[in-house]
């Protein structure tokens, strides 16, 4: 009886040490080798990537930068298929990802945070790292000079003065058209936005829109923005507050492959500083810095992280 129990313990253990031994040469594996870090193609995306970059590397953890690898649709694929590992992604787009854009827990920068991440390690063994504050959704923005004349804040009183026909707002066809865009804001406050009054222009640059209103091209004075975007104090113009929640939160978050994570623990307490780091306000000033001021992403990441202590 004894020597049956020994036995079937020695057929079970020995496969366990053998799977044991396997787990430890692929983490060690996975050590060795440098955390492939990517971006999306776009000005905050490459102030981003080069943050992570900056600080996994002042971590002493072996980096290979992949940056401005290209849109969502590709960074995303890439990471799901393990060619990356590592990337910087927004919240609100996993409403997308997992078919919730209804869900009102995305209206909620926390909620979003917290749902995204479960359904990601669930689904995809993906880990989502502290998300900066910093929301980087659709919004409305009104010329300065008019906002403070007129004492517009918030989309309650964009509503009004919509209205009351004094606006003409620059847009995009998808900003126009898309149900989650101008209609939710059209639901959420009470309103409708005359058509003819909107500009509506090719793609979906918000360079072109903020310039529109600022220049007043057309008799335009409201521009489709992005909440970080660089150039709203440039140029003088101010974000209409949200207070109803009509957008889905976009607030961006380090993403990473749980294995990659697991051999390099260093990679969370790297990361967390600098996410916190990035308030709306701060963003929008690294990304002007860019987008204004003409110098380059990696410039702006480095300053930032030395200012941090890093």
């Amino acid at each position: 009886m004894a020597a049956g129990m020994i036995g079937r313990r020695g057929l079970v253990a020995m496969p366990f040490a053998l799977a044991a031994a396997g787990w430890i040469r692929g983490a060690a594996a996975q050590a060795a080798r440098p955390v492939v870090v990517s971006s999306k193609i776009d000005t905050e995306g490459a102030l981003l990537g080069n943050l992570v970059v900056a600080a996994l590397r002042a971590a002493g953890i072996p980096v290979e930068p992949r940056l401005a690898l290209g849109p969502t649709r590709i960074v995303r694929t890439a990471l799901l298929a393990g060619e990356i590992d590592l990337y910087p992604e927004y919240t609100g787009n996993g409403a997308f990802f997992f078919n919730r854009a209804e869900d009102p827990a995305f209206r909620n920068g926390q909620s979003a945070h917290e749902l995204v991440a479960r359904l990601d390690r669930e689904a995809n063994n993906l880990v989502w790292l502290p998300r900066a504050e910093a929301n980087n959704t659709w919004a409305i923005a009104l010329r300065g000079d008019l906002a403070r004349a007129g004492n517009l804040a918030t989309m309650e009183d964009f509503a009004k003065a919509a209205e009351a026909g004094t606006l003409r707002l620059a847009a995009s066809a998808e900003f126009v058209e898309s149900p989650a865009a101008l209609a939710s804001f059209e639901r959420t406050y009470g309103f409708r936005f005359p058509r003819d009054r909107i500009v509506v222009l090719p793609g979906g640059d918000t360079a072109v829109t903020m310039r529109a209103a600022a220049q007043r091209i057309s008799g335009v004075n409201a521009a489709m923005v992005y909440g970080t975007d660089g150039a709203i104090a440039a140029l003088d113009l101010v974000v209409m507050r949200d207070t109803k929640g009509a957008q889905i939160v976009y607030e961006p978050a380090a993403v990473v492959r749980a294995p990659v994570l697991a051999a390099h623990p260093g990679i969370a307490p790297a990361l967390a500083p600098v996410f916190a780091s990035l308030t709306l306000e701060k963003l929008q000033q690294l990304n002007a810095q860019i987008a204004v001021e003409g110098r380059t992403a990696a410039a702006v990441a480095q300053a930032h992280f030395r200012s941090l202590g890093g």
